[in-house]
């Protein structure tokens, strides 16, 4: 990996200046609809759940609509990187967003709570490759220096889409119905199919590859396990019951498994090469700290805004527009940072730096907070967040070959997901507890903005303040995870920003 610089300059044949402009920006287009595509789909159907479950029934599966997704996408996500570097990202754009859009279809027809969950997790196992495969994608058509422009941008496209998705569904279910949260995804698939047809074109060498199987099952059930532990312990299921135990031990046994056999595979599905690699690894531990911090502590404020401030979803939602801002005003300027000095190692100092701040005043928050304040707070989680994300994915895709680009990014895609998962669950259940110390609502009381309306002010006001109090630990454990990506941010090694194209197909 020492030579991979060498390595990408000899393998990166010359494109035109007569088809690169054109093209590459239909490319670009397309990578931002399809980015929108698996980010509003996050967030789209959190709106929709209750009204979901008063149709199809099984309230005891409503996790399972969330859970069934991101099991799925999460398992998938590195198969995707890895195909697409054998087979090349356009047929395999076309396989993942086919699949996302037949899933669903699916969901939008389902009529019993059972068939819903199957079909989410179908749609995950093709919404795995959308975040992969796009992002991948722009390791093949953009040149290095000038990638973090892009990435900023579809940072601000992700954060957007965190906050109509919930606008979006909550007008569907309001004014139409739960059906059309799913529907609308074919539109933006096609939209992005068409792009990615006439924009980017197939490769036209055949070559021979062998899949690694037993690495690619060996993978998939130590993260299937692993997600289903964080998403099942301590909430429906005890820590100590058969079952999590049982979890734990075949995530530890697949893992070692997955170690054991891409050692000796011949085109492992994550080649464990790629961790001598130190931008590799530095920045993998970055993203999963990162994300553990971010995803693991955003997930909580609309219950501060909700319950404490007493919000509607709808207003929850905007109030957290600030955020948006910020990433959209970090990610500008660390893209063009990168784009006029070739250099990033400084950003995600500055990202973990700002990350840490926000997280440590957002645990001062109290109940008469003003939205001011509450706004500027945020923000600085959004600062921090546009000069992680988009930086440490354009550092990878630099640092390794550009045959692994799409396996190097799919893994950063993995570790940052793998963190945003374990934190929700782990906060989650510190939540819970700290919630129920105080014993004011019976046990399984649900929380939410109709529960509350229906309580006595002075209960209100109780329970406004205990979600404060329950909240504030938290934020407090996601600002000491931010330091603790700070602090590898000085293990980072810059590899400076070549100025030149790569190939722009496949």
């Amino acid at each position: 990996m020492n030579d991979s610089l060498q390595t990408r300059a000899a393998d990166a044949p010359k494109t035109s200046d007569a088809d690169s402009e054109s093209s590459i920006a239909l490319v670009i287009f397309s990578v931002a609809v399809l980015l929108l595509l698996a980010s509003l789909d996050q967030t789209i159907v959190s709106t929709a759940l209750p009204t979901i479950v008063a149709d199809l029934g099984g309230l005891e599966h409503l996790s399972w609509v969330v859970t069934a997704y991101i099991l799925s996408s999460t398992v998938a996500a590195p198969l995707y990187g890895k195909l697409g570097d054998l087979y090349g990202r356009r047929r395999m754009v076309f396989f993942s967003v086919g699949l996302f859009l037949l899933g669903s279809v699916l969901c939008g027809m389902a009529t019993s709570m059972t068939f819903l969950i199957m079909s989410r997790g179908l749609q995950g196992l093709g919404g795995g490759g959308l975040f992969v495969l796009a992002l991948s994608t722009i390791g093949d058509v953009v040149k290095p220096q000038d990638r973090g422009k892009f990435q900023g941008v579809f940072a601000a496209v992700f954060s957007v889409s965190s906050v109509i998705g919930p606008l979006i569904g909550g007008w569907f279910v309001q004014f139409y119905s739960w059906h059309w949260i799913f529907y609308v995804n074919l539109p933006f698939g096609l939209l992005a199919l068409a792009g990615f047809a006439i924009g980017f074109r197939a490769h036209p060498s055949q070559i021979r590859h062998r899949i690694d199987w037993e690495g690619a099952i060996s993978l998939t059930l130590a993260l299937g396990s692993l997600v289903l532990i964080t998403s099942l312990g301590g909430r429906d299921l005890a820590w100590s019951s058969p079952q999590i135990v049982s979890l734990i031990a075949l995530t530890i046994a697949a893992t070692a498994a997955f170690i054991y056999i891409e050692t000796r595979a011949e085109e492992p599905v994550l080649p464990l090469g790629l961790f001598k690699e130190n931008v590799f690894w530095v920045t993998s531990i970055i993203g999963f700290v990162a994300g553990a911090s971010l995803f693991g502590a955003i997930t909580f404020l609309p219950l501060y805004l909700q319950i404490a401030k007493g919000a509607t979803p709808t207003m929850s939602g905007l109030q957290l527009i600030p955020m948006t801002a910020g990433i959209l005003t970090s990610s500008t300027f660390s893209g063009r940072y990168m784009g006029k000095t070739g250099k990033y190692r400084i950003l995600p100092f500055i990202g973990t730096g700002f990350l840490t701040l926000g997280m440590i005043l957002l645990s001062t928050l109290q109940k008469d907070t003003s939205g001011v304040l509450t706004g500027i707070y945020v923000a600085f989680v959004g600062l921090g967040m546009g000069c992680i994300f988009p930086v440490v994915t354009t550092a990878v895709q630099n640092a390794v070959p550009r045959q692994l680009i799409g396996t190097a990014t799919a893994s950063g895609l993995m570790f940052r997901q793998v963190g945003g998962s374990l934190a929700v669950a782990l906060f989650g259940a510190l939540f819970a507890w700290r919630m129920g110390l105080d014993g004011a609502l019976p046990e399984g009381t649900p929380l939410g903005p109709q529960m509350m309306a229906g309580l006595a002010p002075e209960l209100r006001a109780q329970v406004g303040e205990l979600v404060v109090t329950a909240l504030h630990p938290i934020f407090r454990i996601a600002a000491a995870i931010s330091i603790v990506g700070f602090f590898f941010a000085f293990f980072l090694r810059e590899i400076p920003l070549m100025n030149r194209m790569v190939p722009k197909s496949e």
